[in-house]
């Protein structure tokens, strides 16, 4: 140790006097000290954080053990599940010697205990409810990212988006976006295509491309409807405690690109959604941004600043986020700052590279009594050095912490079990099937020679309502024997509300309101009717 600062001043920095999270003990000397809880403020979970460490050095439990007490306390998370290990949050854990010798050296009353979860799965590969998006409400710039697209391809991208929002062209999964594409590149398209400033038919037959050969790798199903509501992941469980969102990725682990970014819809989705409310007294939500260095790699400066502007500014929504990753170098400056909550697990120093990581992450932290490039080379599994914001919103002392133990199952639960839980989930019924209705792809094929459908027209075929409007979200149902009433026994203003000149107005006037939503950071939009 160096420095005067005593376990008893640590010790002191976690006394919080509100509701907080028992993260463990404190070290100190090589003794573990059960008397001097490490805990963090439950107001403070929504100024984010960060949860670091090599490979097997416990980051998985630490997810747990975190989102086992938010429940508990009636906080929703959402944890993206890379490896195929966490989905033992919903099953009572494994009382062994392990288990008792850890919770008696931390002072941790332990009770086998599972909580209430729900399991999702990408485009419905893997174990989980189909999780899915529509190509435009993904947007250009997250779509950009997934299919690795240079910065010039990328504006070129938004102007395809820009073009189909004007005409009215829904893109809804990857053949809508692909037709769209294919349509300005063709014969009758080229015309079109010269409306569009800047947009070349070679960067556009680069994005046909593309496309095709994303589609061509079984991507197709990640996109479509109907489109998941990120609204389900804000729920609690009728006894109260928040439900723990799992999303499988084992299925698509290979495809980190789309995995990764796929995440950063939800998270933008959800900013774009939730009204402000300022410090609440507990979050909304907790959002666990599993393998974050995926989301950083090879990423332009402007998807690095909406990143950055994304975890600004949703914290007043409510919505606490915590990167998970190897090291702290992983995440950009600008967002690292933004992290009040530390957990750093321990790292390795065999090459000059990780020398080079360990005395960066030692910047990182606050002035601290430990020699840090020892401790963190040292720490065992199930040790961090932890700091997280006070009360107060202040750093509060580093802790060398003995972690306590995860009270649910330490590991999977079986494949059968997990399927069963799907079936039984009522979002399975929402969401189950995938649904193929009218949008580009479908007007593009039925135009007229020479230009897209306009839907606008009045003799152009009427879309099905959308599963994403608001009636439909509340689940909204029109009995059948209403929408087939005769029509002498309709009032003068129903079969008006009924005419297909007033329905062709409705489309004109929710298409025009649908343009004016501006896309949020990263170029998402859901449209609203």
């Amino acid at each position: 140790m160096s420095g005067s600062t005593s376990a008893a001043d640590i010790a002191a920095g976690y006394a919080f006097t509100g509701p907080a999270l028992d993260l463990g003990a404190l070290l100190w000397d090589g003794k573990c000290l059960p008397e001097a809880p490490v805990r963090i403020p439950l107001p403070m979970l929504n100024r984010h954080g960060l949860v670091a460490g090599a490979t097997g050095t416990g980051k998985t439990k630490t997810l747990q053990l975190i989102a086992e007490q938010l429940s508990a306390q009636g906080v929703p998370v959402f944890l993206a599940d890379v490896k195929g290990d966490l989905s033992g949050v919903s099953a009572p854990g494994a009382a062994n010697d392990r288990v008792r010798g850890r919770a008696a050296e931390v002072g941790q009353n332990w009770t086998a205990t599972g909580f209430p979860a729900e399991f999702y799965a990408l485009g419905g590969l893997g174990h989980g409810i189909p999780l899915r998006a529509t190509i435009t409400s993904f947007g250009p710039v997250l779509l950009a990212k997934v299919l690795q697209l240079n910065h010039t391809q990328e504006q070129s991208l938004g102007l395809i988006f820009h073009y189909a929002d004007q005409k009215g062209l829904e893109l809804l999964d990857l053949k809508d976006l692909r037709s769209v594409v294919a349509f300005l590149t063709s014969d009758e398209g080229k015309a079109e295509l010269k409306g569009i400033g800047g947009l070349s038919t070679a960067t556009a037959g680069v994005i046909l491309r593309s496309l095709t050969a994303f589609e061509a790798q079984g991507m197709a199903s990640f996109f479509g409807e109907p489109e998941f509501d990120t609204a389900e992941f804000l729920r609690t469980a009728s006894d109260g405690r928040g439900v723990v969102s799992v999303l499988e990725l084992p299925a698509v682990q290979e495809k980190p690109q789309l995995f990764s970014t796929f995440l950063m819809w939800l998270l933008a989705d959800l900013f774009h959604d939730l009204p402000e409310v300022g410090d609440a007294e507990r979050p909304k939500l907790v959002f666990f941004f599993d393998e974050a260095h995926l989301l950083f790699s090879d990423a332009s400066k402007a998807f690095l600043d909406s990143i950055t502007q994304t975890v600004r500014l949703i914290r007043s929504k409510g919505v606490g986020v915590f990167f998970v990753t190897q090291t702290p170098k992983d995440v950009p400056g600008d967002v690292l700052g933004q992290l009040g909550n530390r957990v750093q697990h321990a790292l390795r120093a065999f090459t000059p590279d990780d020398q080079k990581a360990l005395k960066a992450t030692v910047k990182t932290f606050p002035n601290s009594s430990y020699d840090l490039e020892e401790l963190l080379t040292g720490l065992g599994t199930g040790e961090a050095v932890v700091t997280v914001l006070s009360e107060k919103g202040a750093p509060t002392p580093v802790a060398a912490t003995r972690l306590r133990a995860p009270e649910s199952l330490m590991g999977p639960v079986d494949g059968p079990a997990l399927d069963r839980a799907v079936r039984e989930s009522p979002l399975h019924e929402r969401y189950a099937q995938a649904v193929d209705r009218e949008s580009a792809f479908e007007k593009l094929a039925a135009r007229p020679a020479g230009r897209p459908e306009s839907p606008e027209s009045p003799d152009s075929p009427r879309s099905p309502r959308s599963p994403r409007s608001p009636e439909s979200r509340k689940g909204s149902r029109v009995r059948g024997s209403e929408l087939r009433r005769p029509e002498e026994d309709r009032s003068v203003v129903e079969q008006v509300v009924g005419s297909g000149m007033f329905k062709s107005l409705a489309r004109s006037v929710g298409t025009q309101i649908g343009r004016e939503i501006t896309r949020s950071l990263f170029g998402t939009a859901r449209r609203r009717r």
